[in-house]
């Protein structure tokens, strides 16, 4: 494991699907069980947000599915902060397969740190949290499948219409 790597898993039988491969929402399970992760790697984790009454929340997700993996296999989490705020969170995370190194995944998404008392709204982090999240951002480059949007090419969409082969 090296200092991104944020979760580890395995892919269970129930996970998969009829060709034995992770099936698309089990993806988004394992990305949000290493957002818990983060979370406790910023110092949010269950017991600093019921003392604090703050956690977070997650505003908007987007995965690339990459290569196939499948039933029994070791699932590797690695996370940096692309950007931050004062309450929010740019997180990126790539998921592997055991030590390979080329992703199987890639998942971005946008968080907010949220006061949860009697009635939740957004608030700053507080300094020791907005220091680890600090520490985590990687500027060094932009990761390959991070800010990618989901369109057809422009020549496809001026067609409209699907047509058959």
């Amino acid at each position: 494991m090296n200092e991104k790597t944020i979760y580890t898993d395995t892919v269970k039988p129930e996970w998969t699907d009829y060709n034995g491969h992770l099936r698309d929402a089990f993806y988004m399970l394992i990305y949000s069980l290493a957002t818990d992760a983060f979370m406790d790697r910023i110092g949010l984790d269950d017991t600093a947000r019921r003392a604090r009454n703050r956690s977070i929340f997650t505003l908007e997700a987007h995965i690339n599915f990459l290569h196939e993996i499948k039933e029994g296999a070791k699932a590797r989490v690695d996370a940096w902060v692309l950007g931050a705020d004062a309450k929010r969170i740019h997180l990126y995370m790539e998921m592997f397969e055991g030590d390979n190194l080329q992703p199987i995944s890639a998942c971005e998404q946008m968080l907010l740190h949220v006061d949860t008392g009697s009635s939740p709204k957004s608030a700053p982090f507080d300094p020791d949290v907005a220091n680890r999240i600090n520490a985590m951002q990687d500027q060094r480059q932009q990761p390959r499948y991070a800010g990618r949007v989901i369109a057809l090419p422009s020549a496809s969409r001026e067609s409209g219409a699907v047509r058959p082969a």
